[in-house]
């Protein structure tokens, strides 16, 4: 009889009212959890750039904009080394000034160490290297070969031997033995 009596007990009252609440199940109870979590890491992520912003700010306050870069001596740049052709003698001219001046100029000629072929070639075309030289010369005026104008000038000359008188050499560089304007 006992047995009979816990029997009706466990299927409890007809009506349904039971003495626990009933929990809400699924994905209503999770979202407003999950959202309020994503809130506080946005929140937490936000705060901490604001942090990290503001004292990357007060810190470089202090230090220039850009800091200088040093160059070790070992992370130069080597200048190349050339061989020179100097045997084009000495050039003398006047500029095309109406009072013109004259001009004396002992040019050098540099080309890749060990450059068999531009070598030949500066040797066989000295005489039209001279004939520009002398013309390029008396084209100028006292005013553009000063000092300040030298680096031009040897670009201009290098850049013109190469482009109009070397057919299979180049030269790398032009040199000022000598370069005197005197005016009259």
């Amino acid at each position: 009889m006992a047995d009979e009596d816990n029997v009706g007990d466990d299927l409890g009252d007809e009506d349904g009212a039971s003495s626990a609440p009933a929990k809400k199940g699924g994905i209503g109870g999770l979202l407003p959890t999950l959202l309020k979590y994503i809130a506080l890491a946005l929140g937490a992520i936000i705060l901490i750039v604001t942090v990290v912003i503001i004292t990357m700010n007060i810190m470089g306050s202090n230090k220039p904009a850009q800091a200088a870069i040093p160059v070790s001596e070992d992370y130069k740049e080597i200048a190349e080394e050339l061989e020179w052709y100097t045997s084009l003698g000495e050039i003398q001219t006047r500029t095309s000034d109406p009072i013109p001046a004259s001009v004396v100029v002992n040019i050098f000629l540099g080309y890749k160490k060990e450059d068999k072929v531009t070598s030949t070639e500066i040797t066989g075309q000295r005489i039209p290297i001279r004939d520009f030289l002398r013309n390029y010369f008396a084209a100028k005026t006292a005013e553009e070969l000063t000092p300040r104008n030298e680096g031009n000038i040897k670009v201009e000359i290098r850049n013109e031997i190469n482009d109009t008188i070397l057919n299979r050499g180049k030269i790398k560089s032009v040199s000022f033995d000598k370069l005197n304007v005197v005016a009259q």
